[in-house]
């Protein structure tokens, strides 16, 4: 039997020259390694075998001097929280960028993740334990004329979940979500190889596409049929940000996607095997697993007649395609 090896020859690397007018054939002084002078300096000589130069870069990116580093990593656990991070363009912080609107609190939030070991979990915790966070998000009048648009916090505004959540989120409340963590990712495309690799969505969905989104195989230029539209970017782009967007598709292809109608048949059988046959309770127990809260009086009147008059998998259906379940208030 033939056993497939991956070897190489490693080398050391070339002197690196400043290109006059980015010309090969135009070299000028020679470069050594270092960072970007405003920064700092690597301070190693340009002697070092390769393995030096790539420990000394990686240490001056965590070194205590360094604020970049924790201030960069902070603003993004916070955009991940309010939408919007304390500087709202996360991969600029430079002369282009906007200014922090609290730019107390990044500096603070920045030494507690290098003073606590670089702990995620740390400033996790420090930002959900926060008033701000734990706020009403009902508006109030005195605040509106001061931030009408809310970027200093009152209250966090209403926004749309991530496409990996919301797909995550539909495959836990019909109970399919499979949580075991690694392994090899899953492809939500049919290909067809003619010379090149054509990409068609899927029809049929198994157990192996009702893992967790973030095992789902990226192919570039090509998007998931149904969360691609949810501003869910393919490999092709680099996104600090996703863009926010509210479109008649979104709802369509969300309505009608294979996808969803299988989830609201599995949440139906859920929900028969859990409370029975009657209506009423089908309909109050869709609302815990849905909107983690109990439906009003209204709400299960309208449900329980929705189901006695089609059926069970309708309300799923509607439950799934719902601005609550799609929204963070």
């Amino acid at each position: 039997m033939t056993r497939q090896v991956y070897s190489g020859t490693f080398s050391e690397p070339e002197t690196t020259y400043r290109l006059h007018r980015g010309d090969p054939f135009s070299p000028r002084e020679a470069v050594g390694p270092g960072t970007i002078s405003s920064l700092g300096s690597l301070e190693i000589s340009t002697e070092k075998p390769e393995k030096q130069r790539r420990l000394a870069f990686a240490n001056w990116i965590v070194s205590p001097d360094n604020p970049l580093t924790p201030r960069v990593i902070v603003n993004r656990v916070w955009q991940h929280y309010f939408g919007s991070g304390i500087v709202d363009t996360p991969s600029d912080f430079g002369a282009n960028g906007t200014m922090p609107t609290h730019p107390l609190l990044l500096d603070w939030l920045a030494v507690e993740l290098v003073e606590n070991g670089w702990s995620l979990k740390h400033i996790h915790r420090l930002i959900l334990d926060s008033a701000t966070f734990r706020q009403s998000s009902h508006p109030r009048a005195r605040a509106r004329p001061v931030a009408s648009y809310s970027r200093l916090l009152w209250p966090v505004p209403p926004r749309p979940l991530e496409a990996e959540p919301f797909r995550d989120s539909i495959l836990s409340i019909s109970g399919r979500l499979d949580l075991r963590p690694g392994g090899p990712g899953y492809s939500i495309f049919e290909i067809q190889r003619e010379g090149v690799r054509h990409y068609f969505p899927l029809k049929e969905y198994g157990p192996e596409h009702w893992r967790r989104m973030i095992y789902m195989t990226k192919v570039r230029q090509e998007q998931d049929s149904v969360f691609g539209l949810f501003d869910c970017p393919d490999a092709s782009q680099v996104m600090p940000r996703r863009s926010r967007s509210t479109t008649p598709l979104q709802a369509l292809n969300l309505f009608n996607s294979h996808f969803v109608i299988q989830q609201a048949e599995f949440m139906a059988e859920r929900l028969k095997e859990d409370v029975g046959a009657g209506s009423a309770d089908q309909a109050r127990h869709a609302f815990l697993l849905t909107f983690s809260r109990p439906p009003t009086a209204a709400e299960l009147r309208d449900s329980a007649a929705l189901i006695d008059d089609h059926d069970l998998v309708t309300l799923c259906r509607a439950l799934m395609n719902s601005n609550e379940f799609l929204f963070i208030p």
